[in-house]
């Protein structure tokens, strides 16, 4: 009899734990019919508190036997929690509509360059790789439909490869006061050429006072595709696609193995990494806000996957207490730690990785109240720190 109560307590425990993540809105409908431009971030704003919960809702409607997968004409049924697909459905059925069609986590139009054109790869990837030695004619710049000049390339006629250009690189540095976590950089790429100058190892910043300074990757941005026309050394190839002029010294890399993965939900993350910071933006100067990307210090060897959402703050100033310890006065000088004060953390908003590396992901701010600024941490939206 105990083990039953203790079995029945642990389930009542499993199921208010559950709900607890799962509350709705006040505006939910009773229902909603999917829309075309809908996404599942969008969705799961309008109707739960915490839309990083959103695979914890859905999984427990047997209506939906993938919550991946939601289709313009979908009816969510809200009031009761459960959810049909197609209007006035009552059960799973067969489905003709293209995998194609199914609803995104994020508007993937306002990502697009990162997952087409950006990526972060390691230090051998451009130790090792090929690059162009010349472009027919011995024009200083090339486009699409002329040769290139490849040197060290091994390859098969036919094949095909991206063209890339190193944009910048990331690194972490040991901390300014012991005990605290690593601090994340991008440092751009400066105006040397030459494949010596841009490679991490022996570089100047490879050792400091404090520790060893650690490599990161370097973003690349692939801008361009060629196909081997001859072998040899150098390689003849054609450039198929150039987003803009090819140049000698550009580099040759293989095209991206994995494919964007559009296929995943937002949830929170299993264990928010320690000093996850924002590290870099693009398309602004001191800062970004909703729909905008941003790139982060941390990658999959710390857990970090698509769909992983975290709340972003701001670290907290430290200010004078005037009224108990005024500036200029004998007390503030005696007793410079007591007239500090710590302010907390500043909630500034929300961001979704859709994109990991293996040390750097890129996330969407998907919605602020403030603007984010490179240097701001992340933390697991469901607490404070």
């Amino acid at each position: 009899m105990l083990k039953k109560l203790l079995s029945i307590s642990a389930g009542l425990l499993l199921t208010v734990s559950v709900f607890a993540a799962q509350q709705w809105a006040d505006n939910a409908p009773h229902s909603y019919i999917v829309k075309k431009g809908d996404t599942l971030w969008g969705i799961s704003a309008k109707f739960l508190i915490k839309p990083w919960h959103w695979p914890e809702i859905w999984q427990l409607n047997s209506k939906v036997r993938n919550p991946h997968l939601i289709y313009p004409g979908d009816q969510l049924i809200l009031s009761d929690g459960s959810v049909s697909h197609g209007e006035g459905s009552v059960g799973p059925h067969v489905r003709e509509t293209s995998l194609d069609n199914a609803i995104k986590p994020i508007p993937l139009s306002d990502v697009k360059q990162f997952l087409k054109n950006s990526r972060v790869v390691d230090e051998d990837a451009i130790r090792d790789a090929p690059h162009i030695v010349a472009v027919e004619e011995n024009r200083l710049r090339g486009t699409a439909g002329q040769l290139v000049y490849i040197r060290g390339l091994s390859a098969n006629v036919g094949d095909q490869f991206a063209i890339v250009r190193p944009m910048g690189r990331y690194y972490d540095m040991p901390p300014e006061d012991e005990g605290k976590v690593r601090e994340t950089y991008r440092q751009e790429r400066d105006g040397r050429d030459g494949r010596k100058s841009l490679l991490w190892r022996h570089g100047p910043m490879e050792w400091s006072f404090k520790g060893r300074v650690r490599f990161l990757g370097y973003e690349v941005l692939e801008y361009g595709v060629v196909q081997v026309t001859r072998t040899g050394n150098p390689s003849s190839a054609l450039v198929t696609y150039s987003d803009f002029e090819v140049r000698e010294g550009d580099f040759i890399l293989p095209l991206d193995p994995t494919p964007y993965d559009d296929q995943f939900v937002p949830h929170p993350p299993a264990q928010a990494p320690d000093n996850m910071r924002v590290i870099a933006f693009t398309d602004a100067l001191n800062a970004v806000g909703p729909l905008q990307v941003i790139a982060l210090s941390r990658g999959a060897e710390d857990g970090v996957d698509n769909g992983t959402t975290y709340s972003i703050y701001s670290d907290g100033e430290v200010v004078q207490d005037n009224t108990d310890y005024p500036k200029g006065k004998s007390r503030a000088f005696f007793n410079p730690h007591d007239s500090k004060v710590q302010l907390p953390p500043e909630f500034i908003g929300h961001v979704m990785v859709f994109r990991t590396f293996k040390r750097v992901s890129y996330g969407l701010v998907m919605d602020s109240v403030r603007p984010v600024h490179v240097g701001d941490f992340l933390h697991d939206p469901d607490t404070t720190p």
